[in-house]
């Protein structure tokens, strides 16, 4: 390469650095695969912080995330809700009161704290290793208590679910619910469905005739929905069943 050549490439370095450059922790890129992410979910969560870092939007779309990996919106829908589900980052929400907006942006303590916990296990673990070194390797259950997988022998994990139910249970109720929506779900409304199967344990049949409720009503929308599965949880609503008898109680009395 000759000295335009040269003078060239620099520019062009120089141009992409100008753009901006994103902070990544290094403990993320080299211990990803021991806390139990995939390739994918690792690079998703860089994206996260880039686009805080270098873009300023805190909570970017699932297209703008899209439109960065390559990936299906389904598919990145999936992964969003495996790392908060394994708490790895959340959602906050909060509310400008001057110019009435709500607003939401992914919180990454999470992703911290596993971090820097599984990095005091090395170093517990290894006195006279430096976490980070080229020839330290981490022990099996730090890796699996900071991940949230089962530690072996019975030690640090949670128990494990029965394998691939509830990523099914939960892929399955977002196809379903985008069908109906006509959209690709936010990744807040993602988080809505986890909780209704993860947290508030509502089977898969009770948020599906929820939904159908609503479709019914023309109040196709979450808080809707939620009110609806508060409403049967309140009175003991469990199954179709339930549901078709409380349904005539309630409308045989009136609302």
């Amino acid at each position: 390469m000759d000295g335009k050549g040269w003078s060239t490439w620099g520019e062009g370095v120089a141009f992409g650095l100008e753009n901006g450059m994103a902070v990544i922790p290094y403990a993320l890129l080299k211990y990803y695969r021991k806390l139990n992410l995939t390739g994918s979910e690792a690079m998703l969560l860089i994206h996260l912080l880039s686009f805080r870092q270098v873009e300023g939007i805190d909570f970017p779309s699932l297209e703008e995330l899209q439109a960065v990996t390559g990936r299906s919106i389904s598919v990145l829908a999936g992964e969003l809700q495996k790392l908060m589900k394994e708490g790895f980052i959340s959602i906050d929400g909060d509310n400008d009161e001057l110019r009435d907006i709500h607003y939401e942006r992914y919180n990454f303590s999470g992703l911290y704290a596993k971090l820097g916990g599984f990095l005091a296990e090395i170093a517990q673990a290894n006195p006279q290793e430096k976490p980070g070194r080229a020839g330290s390797e981490p022990g099996s259950r730090a890796a699996a208590h900071y991940s949230g997988a089962p530690a072996p022998e019975g030690g640090y994990g949670r128990p494990a679910a029965p394998a691939g139910q509830d990523a099914e249970e939960s892929r399955s109720l977002f196809s379903i619910f985008e069908k109906e929506f006509g959209r690709p779900l936010s990744p807040m409304e993602c988080e809505s469905i986890s909780g209704w199967v993860d947290e508030d344990r509502y089977p898969e049949e009770l948020i599906l005739l929820a939904l159908k409720e609503s479709v019914f009503a023309g109040k196709v929308h979450f808080r809707y929905i939620d009110r609806i599965l508060l409403e049967w949880a309140r009175n003991r609503v469990k199954n179709a069943q339930d549901v078709k008898a409380y349904s005539q109680k309630f409308r045989g009395g009136g609302r």
